[in-house]
């Protein structure tokens, strides 16, 4: 048996009813679901069996939840982001362990909670950074392991380096080494190690200069 729900769904500015309409339309839901806008709100309509009103209408409250998580920052000043939604927005696949580092070594505040990211950079610029995360990312992909990437790529990328001088500069730290037998370069040390030592030694040469 066909029914139908309408809800009203409030927004601040165009700008939150622009990203909850572009979520709205990835939704991939049985209903049909009708949306009319109005000056501060959203009118959603929803047409199908209840079972299917119910399904639609849980996935489009999740929408409206996630868009205003992007969006506005909680008591501490934070957003909140789901990994996907960021690099869907960006077209850049990075593992969520290089943003963070990322984010951390910009000085961001950040949180990895089980199913979304807390941080203090806003919704612009993480997509930006997730890009140019990306742009780094592809250029020593085939030539670099997970681990000496989740170092490389987001140094690179907080220092304004180019990822293959990264490289160069952890081998010649003694930090990793090129296996030729793999076509690879590989970490030496640990991770963490690894990005403390090559750390001090940027922050070196910037006082330097």
């Amino acid at each position: 048996m066909r029914a139908k729900k309408v809800i009203v769904i409030h927004v601040r500015d165009d700008v939150e009813k622009e990203e909850f309409m572009k979520e709205i339309q990835r939704l991939n839901t049985s209903a049909f679901v009708y949306i009319h806008g109005k000056l501060n709100s959203l009118k959603v309509n929803v047409q199908g069996t209840k079972d299917e009103i119910r399904e639609a209408l849980r996935a489009i409250r999740e929408v409206h939840k996630r868009v205003r998580g992007r969006l506005y920052p909680d008591r501490q000043g934070l957003y909140h982001y789901v990994p996907d939604d960021i690099f869907r927005e960006a077209g850049a696949n990075v593992s969520i362990p290089i943003l963070i580092r990322a984010l951390e070594l910009l000085g961001e505040k950040v949180e990895l909670k089980e199913e979304y990211i807390r941080t203090s950079m806003p919704w612009r610029d993480i997509v930006t950074l997730t890009k140019r995360l990306g742009e780094a990312l592809a250029q020593i992909a085939l030539q670099t392991t997970r681990q000496i990437r989740e170092v490389a790529v987001p140094v690179a990328v907080a220092f304004d380096l180019d990822p293959e001088d990264v490289l160069e500069k952890l081998v010649e730290l003694g930090l990793a080494e090129f296996k030729e037998d793999k076509f690879k370069y590989e970490l030496v040390k640990n991770k963490e190690q690894a990005i403390e030592i090559l750390l001090k030694h940027l922050k070196g040469e910037e006082n330097e200069d």
